[in-house]
Protein backbone atom coordinates (compact mmCIF):
# COMPACT_ATOMS: atom_id res chain seq x y z
CA UNK A 1 0.00 0.00 0.00
CA UNK A 2 1.77 3.47 -1.21
CA UNK A 3 1.93 6.48 1.29
CA UNK A 4 0.30 9.16 0.94
CA UNK A 5 1.84 12.59 -0.83
CA UNK A 6 1.47 14.51 2.54
CA UNK A 7 3.43 11.43 4.70
CA UNK A 8 6.32 11.37 1.94
CA UNK A 9 6.79 15.72 2.09
CA UNK A 10 7.05 14.94 5.97
CA UNK A 11 9.94 12.51 5.92
CA UNK A 12 11.55 14.65 3.92
CA UNK A 13 11.61 18.01 6.16
CA UNK A 14 12.95 15.65 9.07
CA UNK A 15 16.05 14.24 6.88
CA UNK A 16 17.07 17.88 5.58
CA UNK A 17 16.75 19.39 9.00
CA UNK A 18 19.14 16.13 10.54
CA UNK A 19 21.53 16.18 7.28
CA UNK A 20 21.94 20.05 7.63
CA UNK A 21 23.88 20.17 10.64
CA UNK A 22 26.21 16.85 9.34
CA UNK A 23 27.18 19.20 6.33
CA UNK A 24 28.55 22.41 8.05
CA UNK A 25 30.19 20.39 10.61
CA UNK A 26 31.73 18.68 7.72
CA UNK A 27 33.08 21.63 6.05
CA UNK A 28 34.45 22.88 8.76
CA UNK A 29 36.41 19.94 9.63
CA UNK A 30 39.39 21.50 8.24
CA UNK A 31 41.00 22.30 12.20
CA UNK A 32 41.89 19.23 14.55
CA UNK A 33 38.84 17.61 16.62
CA UNK A 34 39.51 16.12 20.36
CA UNK A 35 36.91 14.24 21.60
CA UNK A 36 35.89 15.18 25.66
CA UNK A 37 37.08 12.85 28.26
CA UNK A 38 34.15 10.70 30.31
CA UNK A 39 34.92 11.81 33.73
CA UNK A 40 32.99 11.14 36.34
CA UNK A 41 32.18 15.07 36.98
CA UNK A 42 29.94 14.78 33.71
CA UNK A 43 27.23 13.09 35.99
CA UNK A 44 27.28 15.53 38.73
CA UNK A 45 24.10 16.93 39.34
CA UNK A 46 25.27 19.64 41.81
CA UNK A 47 26.06 23.08 40.79
CA UNK A 48 29.49 23.60 39.29
CA UNK A 49 29.97 19.79 38.53
CA UNK A 50 30.93 20.55 34.34
CA UNK A 51 33.31 23.34 35.23
CA UNK A 52 36.64 22.69 37.07
CA UNK A 53 36.81 24.39 40.85
CA UNK A 54 39.61 26.59 39.61
CA UNK A 55 37.07 28.20 37.21
CA UNK A 56 33.80 28.57 39.43
CA UNK A 57 32.55 32.33 39.72
CA UNK A 58 31.94 31.92 43.41
CA UNK A 59 35.58 30.48 44.02
CA UNK A 60 36.86 32.03 47.27
CA UNK A 61 39.24 34.95 46.91
CA UNK A 62 42.75 34.57 47.32
CA UNK A 63 44.37 35.33 50.49
CA UNK A 64 41.35 33.37 52.40
CA UNK A 65 42.31 29.64 53.94
CA UNK A 66 40.56 27.12 51.76
CA UNK A 67 38.97 23.54 53.22
CA UNK A 68 40.41 20.38 52.33
CA UNK A 69 37.49 19.80 49.75
CA UNK A 70 36.86 23.03 47.84
CA UNK A 71 33.49 21.89 46.59
CA UNK A 72 30.52 23.71 47.60
CA UNK A 73 28.19 22.08 50.46
CA UNK A 74 24.88 21.13 50.04
CA UNK A 75 22.69 23.24 50.76
CA UNK A 76 19.95 21.52 53.39
CA UNK A 77 16.88 19.88 52.63
CA UNK A 78 13.88 22.11 52.55
CA UNK A 79 11.76 19.14 53.00
CA UNK A 80 13.51 18.36 56.16
CA UNK A 81 12.31 18.71 59.72
CA UNK A 82 13.91 21.85 61.12
CA UNK A 83 14.00 20.22 64.99
CA UNK A 84 15.71 17.63 63.90
CA UNK A 85 18.26 19.71 61.77
CA UNK A 86 21.45 20.50 63.59
CA UNK A 87 23.07 23.82 64.06
CA UNK A 88 26.54 23.89 62.41
CA UNK A 89 29.22 25.94 64.76
CA UNK A 90 30.10 29.46 64.38
CA UNK A 91 32.84 29.99 62.26
CA UNK A 92 36.47 30.53 63.99
CA UNK A 93 38.43 33.29 64.23
CA UNK A 94 40.58 32.95 61.13
CA UNK A 95 36.84 32.94 59.13
CA UNK A 96 36.65 28.74 58.51
CA UNK A 97 33.84 26.37 58.61
CA UNK A 98 34.51 22.76 59.53
CA UNK A 99 34.29 20.23 56.74
CA UNK A 100 30.89 18.93 55.74
CA UNK A 101 29.08 22.28 57.94
CA UNK A 102 26.51 25.06 57.02
CA UNK A 103 27.34 28.26 58.23
CA UNK A 104 24.81 30.57 59.69
CA UNK A 105 24.09 33.57 59.94
CA UNK A 106 22.06 36.08 62.28
CA UNK A 107 19.50 33.68 64.84
CA UNK A 108 17.74 30.57 64.11
CA UNK A 109 13.97 30.66 64.26
CA UNK A 110 13.12 30.20 68.41
CA UNK A 111 16.80 30.32 69.08
CA UNK A 112 16.76 30.73 73.35
CA UNK A 113 12.84 31.03 73.70
CA UNK A 114 12.51 27.80 75.49
CA UNK A 115 13.40 29.38 78.49
CA UNK A 116 11.79 32.82 78.52
CA UNK A 117 10.00 34.99 76.01
CA UNK A 118 7.56 33.36 72.74
CA UNK A 119 8.63 29.72 71.33
CA UNK A 120 7.50 29.84 67.91
CA UNK A 121 8.06 26.12 67.58
CA UNK A 122 5.88 25.60 70.79
CA UNK A 123 8.26 23.53 72.72
CA UNK A 124 7.87 23.00 76.21
CA UNK A 125 9.91 25.65 78.42
CA UNK A 126 12.50 24.95 80.54
CA UNK A 127 12.43 25.18 84.36
CA UNK A 128 14.44 27.35 86.47
CA UNK A 129 17.05 25.86 88.62
CA UNK A 130 16.25 26.37 92.15
CA UNK A 131 19.02 25.94 94.78
CA UNK A 132 17.85 23.85 98.11
CA UNK A 133 15.82 25.83 100.20
CA UNK A 134 15.08 28.97 97.64
CA UNK A 135 11.33 29.66 97.75
CA UNK A 136 9.93 29.05 94.43
CA UNK A 137 8.74 32.37 92.39
CA UNK A 138 5.62 33.12 91.26
CA UNK A 139 4.61 33.68 87.64
CA UNK A 140 3.61 37.35 87.34
CA UNK A 141 0.14 37.83 84.68
CA UNK A 142 -2.63 39.62 84.18
CA UNK A 143 -4.54 40.40 87.48
CA UNK A 144 -0.92 39.38 89.24
CA UNK A 145 -0.18 42.19 92.77
CA UNK A 146 2.64 44.21 91.97
CA UNK A 147 5.89 42.87 94.02
CA UNK A 148 6.85 44.17 97.48
CA UNK A 149 8.97 46.88 97.08
CA UNK A 150 10.59 46.99 101.11
CA UNK A 151 13.50 45.27 100.75
CA UNK A 152 14.37 42.37 103.13
CA UNK A 153 17.23 41.88 105.53
CA UNK A 154 20.45 40.47 103.99
CA UNK A 155 20.68 36.69 104.82
CA UNK A 156 23.60 34.57 104.75
CA UNK A 157 25.67 36.91 103.21
CA UNK A 158 23.26 37.65 99.88
CA UNK A 159 22.66 41.39 99.60
CA UNK A 160 19.46 43.30 100.09
CA UNK A 161 16.57 43.14 97.82
CA UNK A 162 16.72 46.67 95.94
CA UNK A 163 13.48 48.60 95.43
CA UNK A 164 12.21 48.91 91.32
CA UNK A 165 13.52 51.99 89.48
CA UNK A 166 9.48 53.01 89.81
CA UNK A 167 9.94 53.75 93.72
CA UNK A 168 12.06 56.23 92.96
CA UNK A 169 11.44 57.42 89.45
CA UNK A 170 10.58 61.59 88.82
CA UNK A 171 11.38 61.81 92.57
CA UNK A 172 13.66 64.80 93.59
CA UNK A 173 16.46 62.59 95.82
CA UNK A 174 16.74 63.75 99.46
CA UNK A 175 20.04 64.29 101.33
CA UNK A 176 21.35 61.95 103.42
CA UNK A 177 21.53 64.83 106.39
CA UNK A 178 17.88 65.11 105.96
CA UNK A 179 16.86 61.24 105.16
CA UNK A 180 19.05 60.59 108.42
CA UNK A 181 21.30 57.92 106.75
CA UNK A 182 24.70 59.70 107.44
CA UNK A 183 26.27 56.70 109.44
CA UNK A 184 26.41 57.53 113.07
CA UNK A 185 24.17 60.08 113.14
CA UNK A 186 20.47 59.54 115.15
CA UNK A 187 17.43 58.07 113.39
CA UNK A 188 15.19 61.28 112.47
CA UNK A 189 11.62 61.79 113.89
CA UNK A 190 9.10 61.12 110.90
CA UNK A 191 6.73 63.86 110.76
CA UNK A 192 3.03 63.93 111.01
CA UNK A 193 0.79 64.24 107.72
CA UNK A 194 -0.24 67.81 107.09
CA UNK A 195 -3.32 67.60 107.25
CA UNK A 196 -3.83 71.27 106.19
CA UNK A 197 -1.63 72.14 103.35
CA UNK A 198 -2.40 76.05 103.46
CA UNK A 199 -2.21 75.56 107.82
CA UNK A 200 0.78 78.15 109.59
CA UNK A 201 4.19 75.44 109.51
CA UNK A 202 5.45 77.72 112.51
CA UNK A 203 8.88 78.03 113.54
CA UNK A 204 11.11 76.18 116.14
CA UNK A 205 12.72 77.56 119.50
CA UNK A 206 14.51 75.28 120.78
CA UNK A 207 12.33 71.89 121.44
CA UNK A 208 9.28 74.29 121.17
CA UNK A 209 7.32 74.71 118.59
CA UNK A 210 5.60 78.52 117.74
CA UNK A 211 2.35 80.10 115.78
CA UNK A 212 1.51 82.85 115.83
CA UNK A 213 -1.33 85.14 113.60
CA UNK A 214 -3.09 88.47 113.51
CA UNK A 215 -6.13 88.95 112.07
CA UNK A 216 -7.49 92.48 110.75
CA UNK A 217 -11.22 93.22 109.61
CA UNK A 218 -13.27 96.01 109.30
CA UNK A 219 -17.26 96.33 108.36
CA UNK A 220 -20.18 98.02 109.68
CA UNK A 221 -22.76 96.55 112.86
CA UNK A 222 -26.10 97.66 112.46
CA UNK A 223 -26.63 97.42 116.50
CA UNK A 224 -23.38 96.79 118.46
CA UNK A 225 -24.92 97.99 121.64
CA UNK A 226 -27.94 95.44 121.17
CA UNK A 227 -30.26 98.57 121.74
CA UNK A 228 -34.47 97.91 121.22
CA UNK A 229 -33.87 100.75 118.84
CA UNK A 230 -30.72 100.00 116.47
CA UNK A 231 -28.15 102.34 115.87
CA UNK A 232 -25.13 101.27 113.69
CA UNK A 233 -21.47 101.84 113.86
CA UNK A 234 -18.45 100.99 111.69
CA UNK A 235 -16.52 98.47 113.17
CA UNK A 236 -12.45 97.47 113.10
CA UNK A 237 -11.08 94.16 114.60
CA UNK A 238 -7.47 93.16 116.05
CA UNK A 239 -7.05 90.05 117.13
CA UNK A 240 -4.41 87.91 117.45
CA UNK A 241 -3.22 84.23 118.59
CA UNK A 242 -0.28 82.69 119.70
CA UNK A 243 0.24 79.08 120.61
CA UNK A 244 3.88 77.21 121.74
CA UNK A 245 4.03 73.37 121.77
CA UNK A 246 7.01 71.49 123.68
CA UNK A 247 8.21 68.93 121.09
CA UNK A 248 9.87 66.52 124.12
CA UNK A 249 9.64 63.11 124.24
CA UNK A 250 8.65 63.53 127.95
CA UNK A 251 6.47 65.91 129.45
CA UNK A 252 4.84 68.39 128.05
CA UNK A 253 4.20 72.20 128.03
CA UNK A 254 1.24 73.93 125.71
CA UNK A 255 0.27 77.95 126.14
CA UNK A 256 -2.60 79.12 123.68
CA UNK A 257 -3.11 82.45 124.22
CA UNK A 258 -5.88 84.16 121.91
CA UNK A 259 -7.51 87.92 122.18
CA UNK A 260 -9.16 90.64 120.30
CA UNK A 261 -10.32 94.30 120.01
CA UNK A 262 -13.40 95.73 118.81
CA UNK A 263 -13.64 99.46 117.96
CA UNK A 264 -16.63 101.37 116.92
CA UNK A 265 -15.81 104.64 115.28
CA UNK A 266 -19.63 106.09 116.37
CA UNK A 267 -20.52 106.91 120.14
CA UNK A 268 -23.63 105.97 121.60
CA UNK A 269 -26.38 108.52 122.73
CA UNK A 270 -26.02 109.14 126.44
CA UNK A 271 -29.69 109.44 127.16
CA UNK A 272 -32.31 107.54 125.55
CA UNK A 273 -35.76 109.22 125.77
CA UNK A 274 -34.68 111.48 127.95
CA UNK A 275 -33.41 108.52 130.17
CA UNK A 276 -29.79 107.33 131.14
CA UNK A 277 -29.30 105.12 128.07
CA UNK A 278 -28.80 101.15 128.99
CA UNK A 279 -25.68 100.86 126.78
CA UNK A 280 -22.10 103.20 127.90
CA UNK A 281 -21.21 105.74 125.01
CA UNK A 282 -17.93 104.40 124.25
CA UNK A 283 -18.57 100.46 123.79
CA UNK A 284 -14.72 99.13 122.66
CA UNK A 285 -14.55 95.68 124.02
CA UNK A 286 -11.63 93.62 124.55
CA UNK A 287 -11.79 89.98 125.22
CA UNK A 288 -8.87 87.96 126.00
CA UNK A 289 -8.80 83.56 126.55
CA UNK A 290 -5.50 82.11 127.48
CA UNK A 291 -4.52 78.99 129.33
CA UNK A 292 -0.92 77.37 129.76
CA UNK A 293 -0.68 73.75 130.66
CA UNK A 294 1.67 71.38 131.71
CA UNK A 295 2.29 67.66 132.74
CA UNK A 296 4.86 66.27 134.23
CA UNK A 297 5.61 62.28 133.34
CA UNK A 298 6.77 60.91 136.98
CA UNK A 299 6.22 57.02 135.52
CA UNK A 300 4.00 54.83 132.94
CA UNK A 301 1.02 55.33 134.92
CA UNK A 302 1.90 58.72 137.07
CA UNK A 303 1.41 61.82 135.73
CA UNK A 304 1.45 65.61 137.47
CA UNK A 305 -0.88 68.10 135.47
CA UNK A 306 -1.35 71.76 135.90
CA UNK A 307 -3.10 74.92 134.73
CA UNK A 308 -2.45 78.58 134.33
CA UNK A 309 -5.50 80.56 132.78
CA UNK A 310 -6.66 83.94 132.09
CA UNK A 311 -9.76 85.35 130.74
CA UNK A 312 -10.47 89.15 130.48
CA UNK A 313 -13.64 90.40 129.04
CA UNK A 314 -16.84 92.45 130.05
CA UNK A 315 -20.09 92.00 130.02
CA UNK A 316 -22.55 90.88 127.18
CA UNK A 317 -24.35 94.15 125.06
CA UNK A 318 -27.80 94.38 126.22
CA UNK A 319 -27.02 91.85 129.64
CA UNK A 320 -29.36 93.22 132.47
CA UNK A 321 -25.72 93.69 134.40
CA UNK A 322 -24.50 96.41 132.66
CA UNK A 323 -25.00 99.95 134.44
CA UNK A 324 -27.14 102.26 133.01
CA UNK A 325 -25.20 106.04 132.34
CA UNK A 326 -22.11 104.30 131.63
CA UNK A 327 -19.14 106.37 129.89
CA UNK A 328 -17.39 102.21 128.73
CA UNK A 329 -17.96 98.91 129.64
CA UNK A 330 -16.04 97.99 132.90
CA UNK A 331 -13.60 94.87 132.54
CA UNK A 332 -13.12 91.98 134.82
CA UNK A 333 -10.07 89.45 134.58
CA UNK A 334 -10.74 85.65 135.81
CA UNK A 335 -7.70 84.35 136.33
CA UNK A 336 -6.75 80.39 138.57
CA UNK A 337 -4.54 77.35 138.70
CA UNK A 338 -5.08 74.29 138.92
CA UNK A 339 -2.69 71.49 139.99
CA UNK A 340 -3.70 67.84 140.23
CA UNK A 341 -2.29 64.45 139.02
CA UNK A 342 -3.83 61.70 137.05
CA UNK A 343 -3.41 58.12 137.95
CA UNK A 344 -3.89 54.53 135.72
CA UNK A 345 -4.56 51.34 137.09
CA UNK A 346 -5.08 48.74 133.66
CA UNK A 347 -7.88 50.15 132.41
CA UNK A 348 -9.05 52.18 135.34
CA UNK A 349 -7.92 56.01 135.39
CA UNK A 350 -8.34 58.09 138.51
CA UNK A 351 -7.68 62.08 137.37
CA UNK A 352 -8.35 65.16 140.37
CA UNK A 353 -7.23 68.41 141.04
CA UNK A 354 -7.43 71.57 143.14
CA UNK A 355 -8.52 74.51 142.00
CA UNK A 356 -8.25 78.34 142.94
CA UNK A 357 -9.77 81.48 140.84
CA UNK A 358 -10.27 85.05 141.37
CA UNK A 359 -12.40 86.87 139.33
CA UNK A 360 -11.86 91.09 140.12
CA UNK A 361 -13.84 93.95 138.31
CA UNK A 362 -12.53 97.50 137.25
CA UNK A 363 -14.54 100.91 138.64
CA UNK A 364 -17.59 102.08 136.15
CA UNK A 365 -17.05 105.20 135.10
CA UNK A 366 -20.46 107.05 134.37
CA UNK A 367 -21.23 109.61 132.02
CA UNK A 368 -21.58 112.74 134.86
CA UNK A 369 -17.51 112.10 135.29
CA UNK A 370 -17.94 109.66 138.98
CA UNK A 371 -16.85 106.72 139.57
CA UNK A 372 -18.87 103.81 141.02
CA UNK A 373 -16.86 100.86 142.82
CA UNK A 374 -17.21 97.43 141.73
CA UNK A 375 -15.43 95.43 144.23
CA UNK A 376 -18.38 94.10 145.79
CA UNK A 377 -18.74 91.54 142.68
CA UNK A 378 -15.26 90.83 143.55
CA UNK A 379 -14.59 87.00 144.46
CA UNK A 380 -12.63 83.55 145.22
CA UNK A 381 -13.32 80.38 144.39
CA UNK A 382 -11.64 77.57 145.40
CA UNK A 383 -12.65 73.93 144.67
CA UNK A 384 -11.68 70.24 143.73
CA UNK A 385 -12.75 67.90 140.91
CA UNK A 386 -12.48 64.38 140.25
CA UNK A 387 -13.11 62.32 137.49
CA UNK A 388 -13.08 58.54 137.41
CA UNK A 389 -12.97 56.47 134.22
CA UNK A 390 -12.61 53.37 132.62
CA UNK A 391 -11.27 52.09 129.26
CA UNK A 392 -14.33 49.58 128.60
CA UNK A 393 -12.89 49.23 124.80
CA UNK A 394 -10.80 50.80 122.45
CA UNK A 395 -12.47 53.97 121.42
CA UNK A 396 -15.23 54.12 124.42
CA UNK A 397 -14.32 55.28 127.92
CA UNK A 398 -17.12 56.33 130.11
CA UNK A 399 -16.21 58.43 133.08
CA UNK A 400 -17.99 60.20 135.63
CA UNK A 401 -16.95 63.17 137.36
CA UNK A 402 -18.00 65.42 140.50
CA UNK A 403 -17.07 69.21 141.47
CA UNK A 404 -17.17 70.98 144.09
CA UNK A 405 -16.54 74.44 145.25
CA UNK A 406 -17.17 77.54 147.53
CA UNK A 407 -17.21 80.95 146.44
CA UNK A 408 -15.94 84.01 148.40
CA UNK A 409 -16.69 87.81 147.52
CA UNK A 410 -14.37 90.30 149.12
CA UNK A 411 -17.45 92.68 149.97
CA UNK A 412 -20.06 90.19 152.36
CA UNK A 413 -22.92 92.50 150.89
CA UNK A 414 -23.67 94.05 147.27
CA UNK A 415 -24.58 97.18 146.27
CA UNK A 416 -28.40 95.78 146.97
CA UNK A 417 -27.49 94.29 150.40
CA UNK A 418 -27.12 90.50 149.58
CA UNK A 419 -24.81 88.39 151.18
CA UNK A 420 -23.72 86.59 148.31
CA UNK A 421 -21.09 84.00 149.36
CA UNK A 422 -22.49 80.32 148.57
CA UNK A 423 -21.18 77.11 148.06
CA UNK A 424 -22.13 74.72 144.87
CA UNK A 425 -20.90 72.22 142.57
CA UNK A 426 -21.89 69.57 140.06
CA UNK A 427 -21.96 65.64 138.71
CA UNK A 428 -22.29 64.30 135.45
CA UNK A 429 -21.89 61.30 133.80
CA UNK A 430 -20.66 60.70 130.37
CA UNK A 431 -18.04 59.23 127.95
CA UNK A 432 -15.38 59.79 125.19
CA UNK A 433 -15.32 58.05 122.32
CA UNK A 434 -13.93 57.52 118.72
CA UNK A 435 -15.38 55.44 116.06
CA UNK A 436 -13.08 54.65 113.10
CA UNK A 437 -11.80 58.33 113.56
CA UNK A 438 -14.77 59.41 112.22
CA UNK A 439 -16.56 60.48 115.06
CA UNK A 440 -14.93 61.82 117.57
CA UNK A 441 -15.86 63.69 120.85
CA UNK A 442 -17.31 63.46 124.55
CA UNK A 443 -20.39 63.95 125.90
CA UNK A 444 -21.90 64.00 129.57
CA UNK A 445 -25.46 65.23 131.37
CA UNK A 446 -25.73 65.90 134.54
CA UNK A 447 -27.00 68.34 137.58
CA UNK A 448 -25.99 71.55 138.76
CA UNK A 449 -26.86 73.39 142.10
CA UNK A 450 -25.76 76.35 144.16
CA UNK A 451 -26.30 77.42 147.85
CA UNK A 452 -26.30 80.87 149.11
CA UNK A 453 -25.57 82.40 152.71
CA UNK A 454 -28.44 84.27 151.84
CA UNK A 455 -31.46 83.05 152.99
CA UNK A 456 -33.62 85.70 150.76
CA UNK A 457 -31.77 83.57 147.72
CA UNK A 458 -33.09 80.68 146.72
CA UNK A 459 -31.19 77.65 145.33
CA UNK A 460 -29.88 77.78 142.11
CA UNK A 461 -30.12 74.37 140.39
CA UNK A 462 -30.84 72.99 136.94
CA UNK A 463 -29.61 70.25 134.63
CA UNK A 464 -26.35 70.51 133.24
CA UNK A 465 -25.02 69.28 129.52
CA UNK A 466 -21.63 69.28 128.54
CA UNK A 467 -19.90 67.84 125.09
CA UNK A 468 -18.30 68.26 121.88
CA UNK A 469 -18.47 66.29 118.97
CA UNK A 470 -16.62 66.17 115.43
CA UNK A 471 -17.59 64.34 112.85
CA UNK A 472 -15.44 63.79 110.13
CA UNK A 473 -18.29 63.54 107.36
CA UNK A 474 -16.13 63.65 104.52
CA UNK A 475 -12.72 64.56 103.64
CA UNK A 476 -13.55 67.76 102.84
CA UNK A 477 -16.79 68.50 104.95
CA UNK A 478 -16.39 68.49 108.87
CA UNK A 479 -19.26 69.09 111.48
CA UNK A 480 -18.26 70.27 115.16
CA UNK A 481 -21.35 70.47 117.92
CA UNK A 482 -20.84 71.53 121.22
CA UNK A 483 -22.70 72.52 124.60
CA UNK A 484 -21.91 73.76 128.20
CA UNK A 485 -23.61 74.91 131.10
CA UNK A 486 -22.45 77.44 134.13
CA UNK A 487 -23.70 79.33 136.97
CA UNK A 488 -22.92 83.06 136.80
CA UNK A 489 -22.92 85.82 138.93
CA UNK A 490 -25.72 88.39 138.68
CA UNK A 491 -26.08 92.08 140.57
CA UNK A 492 -29.84 92.01 140.38
CA UNK A 493 -31.59 92.33 143.19
CA UNK A 494 -33.32 89.47 144.53
CA UNK A 495 -31.84 87.01 141.93
CA UNK A 496 -29.57 83.90 143.03
CA UNK A 497 -28.10 83.95 139.83
CA UNK A 498 -27.92 83.05 135.90
CA UNK A 499 -28.27 79.71 134.86
CA UNK A 500 -26.82 79.49 131.40
CA UNK A 501 -27.31 76.67 128.66
CA UNK A 502 -25.01 77.39 125.38
CA UNK A 503 -25.30 74.85 122.35
CA UNK A 504 -23.33 75.54 118.97
CA UNK A 505 -23.06 73.48 115.51
CA UNK A 506 -20.45 74.54 112.96
CA UNK A 507 -20.02 72.85 109.27
CA UNK A 508 -16.89 73.71 107.74
CA UNK A 509 -16.45 72.39 103.81
CA UNK A 510 -14.04 72.65 101.41
CA UNK A 511 -14.57 73.98 97.82
CA UNK A 512 -11.13 73.67 97.18
CA UNK A 513 -7.74 73.16 99.33
CA UNK A 514 -7.51 76.99 99.65
CA UNK A 515 -11.38 77.96 99.49
CA UNK A 516 -13.20 76.85 102.50
CA UNK A 517 -16.80 78.01 104.13
CA UNK A 518 -18.27 77.85 107.57
CA UNK A 519 -21.09 78.33 108.67
CA UNK A 520 -22.17 78.80 112.43
CA UNK A 521 -25.22 78.34 114.90
CA UNK A 522 -25.74 79.30 118.39
CA UNK A 523 -28.45 79.30 120.70
CA UNK A 524 -28.49 79.99 124.14
CA UNK A 525 -30.50 80.42 127.20
CA UNK A 526 -30.33 82.72 130.18
CA UNK A 527 -32.31 82.19 133.03
CA UNK A 528 -32.42 84.40 135.72
CA UNK A 529 -33.48 82.88 138.65
CA UNK A 530 -36.23 84.16 141.38
CA UNK A 531 -36.78 87.27 138.65
CA UNK A 532 -39.11 85.39 135.67
CA UNK A 533 -36.72 87.04 133.44
CA UNK A 534 -35.59 84.46 130.45
CA UNK A 535 -33.43 85.33 127.73
CA UNK A 536 -32.59 83.36 124.72
CA UNK A 537 -30.10 84.42 121.69
CA UNK A 538 -29.94 82.98 118.33
CA UNK A 539 -26.76 84.10 116.31
CA UNK A 540 -26.30 82.60 112.48
CA UNK A 541 -23.00 83.63 110.93
CA UNK A 542 -21.41 82.51 107.63
CA UNK A 543 -17.70 82.58 107.03
CA UNK A 544 -16.15 82.41 103.58
CA UNK A 545 -11.97 81.95 103.81
CA UNK A 546 -9.55 82.73 100.19
CA UNK A 547 -6.31 80.45 101.34
CA UNK A 548 -3.23 82.46 99.27
CA UNK A 549 -1.05 80.62 101.23
CA UNK A 550 0.60 79.37 104.25
CA UNK A 551 0.79 83.00 105.68
CA UNK A 552 -1.88 85.38 103.91
CA UNK A 553 -5.60 84.18 104.52
CA UNK A 554 -8.86 86.24 103.19
CA UNK A 555 -11.88 85.99 104.88
CA UNK A 556 -15.48 87.40 104.73
CA UNK A 557 -17.96 86.91 107.62
CA UNK A 558 -21.68 87.98 107.61
CA UNK A 559 -23.54 87.43 111.18
CA UNK A 560 -26.94 87.92 112.49
CA UNK A 561 -27.57 88.07 116.33
CA UNK A 562 -31.09 88.21 118.30
CA UNK A 563 -31.56 88.79 121.31
CA UNK A 564 -35.27 87.49 122.44
CA UNK A 565 -36.43 88.60 126.24
CA UNK A 566 -39.31 88.28 127.88
CA UNK A 567 -38.33 91.77 130.09
CA UNK A 568 -40.25 94.44 127.71
CA UNK A 569 -37.82 96.83 125.66
CA UNK A 570 -35.10 94.45 126.27
CA UNK A 571 -35.35 92.13 122.99
CA UNK A 572 -33.07 93.14 120.04
CA UNK A 573 -31.57 92.36 116.79
CA UNK A 574 -28.45 93.36 114.59
CA UNK A 575 -26.41 92.27 111.69
CA UNK A 576 -22.78 92.30 111.22
CA UNK A 577 -20.46 92.21 107.87
CA UNK A 578 -16.72 92.14 107.76
CA UNK A 579 -14.06 91.66 105.70
CA UNK A 580 -10.46 90.97 106.57
CA UNK A 581 -6.90 89.60 106.78
CA UNK A 582 -5.28 87.09 108.81
CA UNK A 583 -1.49 87.13 108.95
CA UNK A 584 0.03 83.54 110.29
CA UNK A 585 3.12 81.82 110.49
Amino acid sequence: MGSSPGTSRSKRAHFLRAALPCLVLTALGNAPAAAQSLTPDLFNPTRGGFASPDTLPTRRTAGVPQAPSDTLPTPPDPNADPRKRQQAPAASRSGQTPTNQVPTYGLPAANGASSSGYDSLNRKRQQPKLYPGQPKPKRAGPGSPLPTTKPQPSTLGLPKIAPPPSASANKAPVPAAMAGTVPGQPLRRRLKADDDAFGAVGDYAGSFLIKGGLELSAGYDTNPARLNKPIGSPVYVVAPDLLVASDWERHALVADLRGSFSGYTNNMPATIDGFASPSPVEIDRPDFTGHIDGRLDVDRDLKLTSQLRLRLATDNPGSPNVQAGLQKYPIYASYGTTVGFDQTFNRFQVAAGATVDRTAYTDSKLTDGSIFDNHDRDFNQYGGVGRFSYDLKPGLKPFVEIQGDTRIHDEAADRNGYFRDSNGGYAKVGSSFEFSRILTGEVSVGYSARNYVDPRLSQLAGFLTSGSLIWNASGLTTVKFATDTQIAETTIPGSSGVLVHTYAAEVDHDFRRWLTAVGKFTYGTYDYQNQGRNDKTYSLEGNLIYKLNRNIWVKGTLRHDILDSNQAGSSSQGTVVMVGVRLQN
